[in-house]
C-alpha cells in the first residue's frame, strides 16, 4: 500500500507500484476505439505508462498532451495513456485535442490491471480511480523508470521518464 494525497488529503493505493528493475504485469487495457490492447501487442518495444485519474481533469489533460507531443521523438517506443475513463470520452478528448502519437486506453474493464501495478486508490474522495503514475519499461518489458505522483494534483517527472528513454 502507497501513501498518495489528493490536495493534502491522504489517500492509499491497493499495493505498490513496480520497482525499476522488476518485470512489468501485463496488462489488458480497450483504447478509445473499443479495441483490446495486451502487453504481447509492444513485444520488442519499450514503453512509456503514462497513468491518471481522468481525463476530464486539468493535470490530467496535460499530462496527456505533453507525452502525446514526446512521444512524436521517441523511436521503438509506445505511449499508452491510462485512465478509467470510459472510451467514449477517450476519444472525444483525443479528437477535440489532436492525440496522434500517443496510444488512450482504458483500465475500466480490468481491474487486474490498477491492483497488479498498484495504483488503484482505495480510499478518499478519488477511491476506484488510478493514482497518478508514469512506469516506463523496456523492450523486455522491465521498468527502467518508475514515478508514483505523491500529490495527485502535481504533474508527472516528464524529464525523468523520457531521458532514461534518451541514454
Amino acid at each position: 500500500m502507497e501513501t498518495i494525497y489528493f490536495k493534502g488529503t491522504p489517500c492509499h493505493t491497493y499495493g505498490n507500484i513496480p520497482a525499476v528493475g522488476t518485470k512489468a504485469p501485463c496488462f489488458n487495457l480497450v483504447t478509445k476505439d473499443l479495441t483490446d490492447i495486451r502487453c504481447q501487442d509492444y513485444a520488442g518495444k519499450r514503453v512509456v505508462l503514462n497513468i491518471f485519474p481522468s481525463l476530464d481533469t486539468p493535470v490530467c489533460a496535460m499530462s496527456v498532451r505533453r507525452f502525446n507531443k514526446e512521444a512524436a521523438d521517441l523511436d521503438n517506443t509506445a505511449v499508452i495513456c491510462v485512465s478509467m475513463d470510459l472510451p467514449f470520452a477517450q476519444a472525444r478528448f483525443c479528437a477535440a485535442e489532436g492525440i496522434e502519437n500517443a496510444t488512450v486506453a482504458s483500465a475500466f474493464r480490468s481491474p487486474t490491471f490498477s491492483q497488479q501495478y498498484g495504483l488503484q486508490i482505495v480510499d478518499g474522495p478519488l477511491a476506484g480511480l488510478l493514482a497518478r503514475a508514469v512506469i516506463v519499461l523496456d523492450e523486455d518489458h522491465r521498468v527502467i523508470f518508475s514515478d508514483l505522483v505523491e500529490e495527485i494534483t502535481n504533474e508527472p517527472d516528464y524529464e525523468g521518464a523520457i531521458s532514461v528513454l534518451k541514454k
